[in-house]
């Protein structure tokens, strides 16, 4: 397989993995929590580099897309543990943070937005969640983003 090929199919597998949680989002009327947010700037960063890559052809590009997609891997597990409440997330978007929050707190959240917990798992396949099949999917992207690095 040639590297265009290579940076096509890792910065669309991130584009798609976007397109899916926007999918989840918007039309599922799933709305994501703080994590959820966080895994998808690094597929933003995925696809900007796949479109550098074919402009520019450096390897700075290929590794910058696996950098990003490594990143949201990385974020995606550390979601998962959240979610399976091996560790703790953040104290905004968790159960634990939550019940520590003082009434005034609870007031100007409530007001801004609705609080999607981190800490609760949504949606899951073959007792998967999103944010491990993100992991998952995210660190085969990077696996193809060093096999086009190194094309």
């Amino acid at each position: 397989m040639t590297r265009k090929h290579l940076i096509l199919i890792a910065a669309g597998g991130s584009l798609a993995m976007l397109l899916g949680a926007f999918g989840f989002e918007y039309l599922g009327n799933m709305p994501p929590c703080k994590l959820c947010i966080w895994q998808r700037w690094p597929h933003a960063v995925a696809v900007v580099a796949g479109l550098l890559a074919f402009a520019m052809h450096t390897k700075l590009w290929p590794l910058i897309g696996m950098l990003g997609a490594l990143t949201t891997s990385a974020i995606g597990f550390y979601h998962t543990g959240v979610e399976r409440h091996w560790w703790e997330g953040p104290a905004s978007c968790t159960s634990a943070g939550a019940s520590q929050m003082s009434t005034a707190d609870w007031m100007d959240m409530s007001t801004a937005a609705a609080l999607v917990r981190c800490d609760e798992i949504p949606w899951e396949m073959f007792t998967l969640s999103m944010a491990t099949w993100n992991g998952i999917a995210s660190l085969v992207l990077a696996l193809i983003w060093l096999r086009a690095l190194k094309a």
